[in-house]
């Protein structure tokens, strides 16, 4: 099972001094618009999404198709088969992806900790 580039999604309280503070860590802009309240920061291989006013907590976010700098990876498994695949092993689904569609889909499951995760496929 590929799920693609792997990033943490940070709800932050104030995205002007979070990008500051994570540039002081060495992150980069990536890609994002602040003027939305959202940003994607890396720092070598650590991907990190700055998102102000978007969610509640903090999310793992996968990307199949995406590779670490957001280009198209050749192969990727489509996030239909995975969510088919996490289905098959028990797996509960907060959202689901429609499994009748193609391309761009996002569904969200929680780890036994509670943890949000989000696997959201933009092509």
């Amino acid at each position: 099972m590929k799920l693609g580039a792997f990033s943490v999604s940070l709800n932050v309280k104030d995205i002007n001094k979070s990008k500051v503070f994570y540039e002081n860590l060495g992150f980069q802009v990536l890609g994002g618009d602040i003027t939305q309240n959202w940003l994607i920061m890396k720092n070598e291989n650590c991907i990190i999404g700055l998102f102000q006013g978007m969610f509640e907590r903090n999310i793992l976010t996968f990307n199949p198709g995406w590779n670490e700098n957001g280009g198209n990876l050749d192969s990727f498994t489509d996030i239909r088969d995975i969510q088919k695949q996490l289905k098959a092993k028990g797996i509960n689904m907060l959202t689901e992806a429609d499994e009748a569609s193609e391309g761009p889909a996002h569904f969200t499951i929680e780890d036994p900790d509670g943890n949000q995760i989000l696997v959201d496929q933009h092509r």
